[in-house]
């Protein structure tokens, strides 16, 4: 296990050895529920359990001091769409064909022709096997049209905004008010996105009062921070953080999360519900208005949409009482694709076999076996359609242009290796040092490069998704 580089405001111990007090194993007890809370662009270092000195965050740090920070956990991009993506699949957004929009953009837009192809497999298909109940409530992007909506995805219940809050009519996009939606219908447009993230609360804790006696699957992903230069947030927060409208949004969405744990006190369902907090990539930089204030991805370099640290790893606490251990903290390498195989094993369902699923269980990393190692030997930093960065164990190259012709990196590009071990900020480059490594680690790279793909074209191993040919803006009718 690697050491852990933060120093956290609340005290925690790196685990080691945790005595879990029960014999079961998962799927032979009580299926459990799980709960999936989703920021938006909130950095690593934007919640106290994780560094941040600035915003009050006490119902997520008390959730870590009760549950497990996993310090080492990566989105499979830095972006919105194929961060979604790779959450709901366990598949690496490449593999999908969701790491470019239809326009070839970096992330679905209003109107989109493509979307998340219904014949993939989602977390909440895999869940509805095992009878669980399943609602998204919140942002989904992953598709704006009728057949990509989460009510075709898995979810018996949809409730929430279809892409980024920040996607609204202009003088340059001649695009729709931004729609609320109750599963395939537009309720409001625009969206109040003062009143939403309340109105998701409400309908979350609705949501699990009914289901209290089955399990069930919440995925609540917030609009919050979000993508506004300004963030919008309920006038019961403006003005509470010294960090501008930045802060008092991360503030709201803990409130959030401590009104959905209230509930699962209140209805006694706490000790067998999963929850988990965490964000779909890093905080971008560089917001030009002084009133929004700022995220942070410290300790880590680079904003959110870039592949360094600070745009793909993110923070991530865990709490299950009883089953994770309380106070804990763990470095190991985990990925947001993950959590498909993980679900289903703790849910006793079955992992998709007829398909490359390139996420693994991480549930003896949750549990707290003293012996659990990354189940990643390698893992891939993409954007869009390029492979940026690989790492192996604390070695990370970030590499240079991919020619697709000639299946061969650039030799005088910009190619750099990182012992992140001993420099998280990514300045010391050791190439020179270790050529060893950096030719292993390039043999790695050109491997994936020809099963995703890298810099135009699909990979040999590569799934396409459905387009649609005359989409129609989502209006109330």
């Amino acid at each position: 296990m690697l050491k852990n580089k933060l120093i956290p405001t609340i005290g925690f111990v790196v685990l080691n050895s945790v005595q879990f007090g029960c014999n079961e194993k998962p799927g032979e007890t009580t299926q459990p529920n799980f709960v999936f809370i989703y920021a938006d662009n909130l950095g690593y270092g934007d919640i106290g359990c994780f560094g941040s000195q600035i915003h009050h965050t006490p119902n997520i740090d008390k959730m870590a001091t009760e549950g497990l920070r996993l310090t080492s956990l990566y989105s499979s991009s830095p972006v919105c769409t194929p961060s979604r993506a790779s959450l709901m699949t366990g598949c690496y957004a490449q593999r999908v064909d969701l790491h470019l929009s239809d326009t070839n953009g970096a992330v679905l837009r209003p109107i989109a022709a493509k979307g998340l192809n219904p014949e993939e497999i989602t977390i909440a298909e895999v869940l509805k096997e095992k009878g669980y109940a399943t609602a998204c409530i919140g942002k989904w992007h992953l598709g704006d049209q009728p057949d990509f909506l989460p009510v075709n995805q898995g979810f018996d219940y949809f409730y929430g905004i279809p892409y980024s809050e920040d996607m609204v009519p202009s003088h340059s996009r001649d695009w729709p008010e931004l729609p609320l939606i109750q599963n395939d219908k537009v309720i409001e447009a625009p969206a109040d996105l003062t009143t939403t993230t309340s109105r998701y609360v409400k309908e979350a804790v609705r949501f699990i009062t009914e289901n209290k006696n089955k399990p069930f699957f919440l995925y609540f992903p917030h609009n919050l921070p979000g993508s506004r230069a300004i963030p919008v947030v309920d006038n019961r927060f403006m003005g509470k953080s010294p960090n501008g409208t930045w802060g008092d949004s991360v503030e709201e969405i803990d409130w959030s999360v401590g009104e959905i744990i209230k509930t699962l006190k209140e209805l006694g369902i706490e000790d067998n519900t999963m929850v988990i907090f965490t964000s779909d990539n890093g905080a971008p930089q560089g917001r030009m208005d002084t009133r929004s204030g700022v995220g942070t991805n410290e300790p880590f370099s680079g904003p959110g949409y870039t592949t360094m640290e600070g745009g793909m790893r993110v923070p991530c606490v865990v709490k299950w009482p009883g089953r994770v251990p309380a106070g804990t903290s763990n470095n190991e390498l985990c990925t947001m694709m993950d959590w498909l195989p993980t679900f289903a094993t703790i849910a006793g369902a079955d992992v998709p076999a007829d398909r490359i699923i390139d996420g693994k269980n991480i549930w003896p990393i949750l549990s707290g076996d003293e012996n659990a190692k990354s189940p990643h030997e390698v893992f891939f930093y993409y954007y869009t359609d390029k492979l940026q960065a690989v790492r192996e164990g604390n070695w990370k190259l970030h590499l240079p242009a991919y020619d697709n012709e000639t299946k061969k990196f650039a030799e005088n590009g910009n190619l750099k290796l990182i012992d992140l071990g001993r420099d998280i900020k990514e300045l010391s480059d050791l190439s020179e040092k270790h050529p060893d490594v950096v030719k292993r680690l390039l043999n790695h790279a050109r491997k994936i490069s020809e099963e995703l793909g890298n810099n135009s074209g699909p990979g040999t191993e590569t799934r396409t998704t459905q387009y649609l040919n005359n989409p129609e803006p989502m209006t109330i009718r």
